[in-house]
């Protein structure tokens, strides 16, 4: 069945091509963009100008029975950036969440990061923020966690992969490595695309074992 899906950071490394494929299945998609950026945003989607960090600007916009799509977030995090991750991506989950609570959104939909991990703190801190936050809403959700998305631009973690095939032969640290895999842009595309097509009864948190296995 067509879903009608709100979308926030559609322009990112993400968002492009999860509303690409959203449309390409049938789906409704808006996403929400600053002035000036509806060119970023894949032809069909509808556009809706507005604030991220100011729900005010878009809250009219998310209709009852929508999917919410939470993907605004610091492009190529890292360590530096821990002022960042509160005043972009925890503050943006804030007011998307209470968004779509106005709205009556039927399902939320949040890309969060794998956790605990032993490095990358404050990113994980501001996420695992945003999903309390999510949780006590009372809204129906769904928390993807990836650790690193491999794609143009995003393959440097490649050459890890050995250290990982190792981890995962080890007992000690299989399920570490595990949770803290790598995962693809199309794998990604997918576990996002088939979490709105396949809503929870309540929540649901996805990790990078079952983001690897859901394919369209």
């Amino acid at each position: 069945m067509p879903c009608n899906v709100f979308i926030t950071g559609a322009t990112g490394y993400l968002g492009r091509h999860v509303a690409e494929a959203l449309l390409t299945r049938g789906h409704a998609v808006r996403a929400l963009v600053r002035h000036g950026s509806a060119g970023k945003v894949p032809a069909g989607c509808a556009i809706v100008v507005g604030d991220p960090f100011d729900r005010r600007t878009f809250t009219n916009a998310v209709a009852q029975g929508d999917t919410f799509l939470q993907l605004v977030g610091v492009p190529r995090p890292s360590p530096v950036k821990a002022r960042e991750f509160v005043q972009i991506d925890l503050r943006s989950a804030g007011e998307s969440i209470r968004a779509a609570l106005a709205a009556s959104a039927a399902h939320f939909v949040y890309v969060s990061v794998a956790q605990p991990a032993p490095v990358m703190r404050a990113y994980q801190a501001a996420r695992r923020e945003a999903e309390v936050a999510l949780r006590a809403s009372g809204l129906r959700h769904t928390i993807l966690r990836p650790w690193y998305v491999l794609g143009p631009g995003h393959r440097w973690p490649a050459a890890l992969l050995p250290f990982y095939w190792m981890m995962e032969r080890i007992p000690s640290t299989r399920d570490a490595a595990r949770r803290l895999g790598l995962v693809t842009l199309p794998q990604m595309v997918s576990a996002v695309v088939h979490a709105i097509e396949h809503p929870p009864d309540h929540s649901r948190i996805v990790e990078v074992p079952q983001i690897k296995q859901l394919v369209n």
